[in-house]
């Protein structure tokens, strides 16, 4: 699928800051006073700034608001109605440290888990998606929360747990890559599927169904060459899971590792939601004889 800049960095982003969140409201770091005032706003900051990146992929934003009535059926509005009643419920909690010295941390349980289960929605976007069979995997909220919680826990300034979550998010990446890689070709959807015309026989493309290109191919085929693939893939892993593993487990905690880590982590995690979409085959292909 085309990766938009936009679905990036609202994935990256908000993942960041809903994953600061999970540390904050479960009392890992309970920073007070001016100090909790740049955790707090580094956390709404990027989560916010996450959520207006999604709303430039929207062909009508003025219409977002539309989105948060279809939470029953809907994870993109689930992840709406959840982010907002994060915000909600942390907004004590977090004023409270910040201006009283004294947090509420009871709000704090409730607005961790809540940021939980928001980036567990926005996983869950991608991953109910049967017409993605790469996304349509274990491995796709697998990804999406460990990259959450190990970055959370890096701006934390948690290096105890984030080192070992770092761990787990290279197995976690590089299990969504060996197995996503098969996931088209061990579907049920061929080309002949696609048409309907299984039945006569083997079906093979004669000429294109466009002349040109249209929205579908825009935005669902998009193709990405095996070398470029091989070497994003190696940055993304050491990048974003290797290196700040590394630096924080190996070597003694600090603000200059701290930030090399958060830099490696970021650039590697950029790259590989980069991956995440333009890897993902979408079945309308088939149509178009594109793989």
């Amino acid at each position: 699928m085309h990766p938009a800049p936009s679905l990036i960095l609202f994935t990256v982003l908000s993942g960041l800051g809903f994953g600061l969140m999970v540390w904050l409201g479960f009392g890992a770091l309970v920073p007070v006073g001016w100090v909790g005032f740049v955790f707090w706003a580094l956390a709404y900051g990027l989560a916010g700034a996450g959520l207006i990146a999604a709303t430039f992929h929207l062909g009508h934003p003025e219409r977002a608001w539309r989105a948060f009535s279809q939470w029953r059926s809907s994870w993109l509005s689930r992840e709406g109605v959840l982010s907002v009643a994060t915000f909600a419920v942390m907004a004590p909690h977090a004023a409270a440290s910040v201006f009283l010295g004294r947090p509420l941390p009871a709000l704090g349980i409730i607005g961790g888990a809540l940021a939980l289960l928001t980036v567990l929605s926005t996983a869950m976007i991608y991953a109910q998606l049967r017409s993605v069979p790469r996304w349509h995997h274990w491995t796709t909220p697998a990804v999406f929360l460990t990259a959450a919680l190990a970055g959370g826990g890096l701006l934390a300034g948690q290096a105890a747990a984030a080192g070992p979550l770092f761990a787990l998010l290279a197995l976690a990446l590089a299990a969504h890559w060996h197995l996503g890689d098969r996931r088209f070709a061990e579907g049920p959807d061929t080309p002949e599927t696609a048409t309907g015309l299984g039945r006569i026989g083997r079906v093979r493309l004669l000429a294109p169904p466009h002349t040109g290109r249209n929205y579908l191919l825009r935005e669902m085929v998009h193709v990405v060459g095996r070398k470029h693939a091989g070497r994003l893939r190696a940055i993304s892993l050491f990048a974003g899971a290797i290196m700040p593993a590394v630096l924080l487990i190996a070597f003694p905690a600090g603000h200059v590792l701290a930030a090399l880590a958060v830099i490696f982590h970021l650039a590697g995690i950029l790259a590989a939601r980069w991956l995440f979409f333009a890897e993902a085959e979408h079945v309308v292909g088939l149509y178009y004889g594109r793989r």
